[in-house]
């Protein structure tokens, strides 16, 4: 199982803070909370994080001042704005000052979850390579084998895999799914179509040593065939 992965919270409602935090514990993420701009500054430049949340509207300093700060000490974090800021000049100060997203409040949280995730797949370094049982999935040639041999995969089925990999023994669900189908609209379908490339990768994947099982309620699980 993969560790947790530390997340600042940089939000000045307790209220939302509390419940954030605890969504975002249940959802596997190490929380930590910064009430205003100066501890959201601090925690930034001196602690390793492996994503943030930044409210533009924080006291004594406001957000865009602390993402533009932390862009000027060249720390290469994803960040997502979370405000209730939504003016298209809001969010182009916001991206120009270096956000990797932006979501306006009001929010659902698994859209929140989902964008998290696909900011942590954008700048997360994976090895090019990934050989479990008898698959290996070739990122650089964009090529698939299952007991030496080449398993064709549509775009569609490519990225799937490759968000399941990634997540390996970790629950991913449609959101997810969705969020990393919207850089490529080569193939029709939206979520409803999910379960049809979930069928479909699962019979490529046959003989692999590896299996896609459905969590109800919640999402998919790659996993090795033994651990069931």
């Amino acid at each position: 199982m993969p560790s947790e992965m530390r997340l600042l919270l940089a939000e000045d409602d307790a209220i939302l803070a509390n419940a954030l935090s605890d969504q975002l514990a249940r959802a596997g993420f190490a929380v930590e909370h910064a009430p205003n701009g100066p501890v959201a500054e601090y925690l930034l430049l001196k602690h390793p994080f492996d994503v943030a949340i930044l409210d533009l509207g924080l006291p004594m300093i406001d957000g865009l001042t602390v993402l533009k700060r932390v862009r000027a000490a060249r720390i290469a974090l994803p960040v997502l704005v979370l405000t209730a800021l939504d003016s298209l000049d809001d969010r182009v100060a916001g991206l120009n000052a270096g956000a990797d997203d932006y979501l306006t409040k009001p929010f659902d949280f698994p859209e929140l979850e989902a964008r998290l995730h696909a900011l942590m797949r954008r700048t997360r370094p994976l090895s090019q390579t990934t050989e479990i049982a008898q698959l290996a999935f070739d990122r650089q040639a964009r090529r698939l084998t299952v007991r030496g041999e080449t398993v064709e995969l549509s775009p569609r089925e490519w990225m799937l895999l490759d968000l399941l990999l990634g997540e390996r023994d970790r629950v991913v669900g449609k959101d997810q799914i969705s969020a990393a189908w919207e850089v490529d609209r080569s193939e029709a379908g939206g979520p409803s179509s999910i379960e049809v490339y979930i069928h479909r990768l699962r019979r490529k994947l046959e003989g692999s040593g590896l299996i896609i099982r459905t969590v109800r309620g919640l999402g998919y699980l790659l996993e090795a065939e033994s651990a069931r």
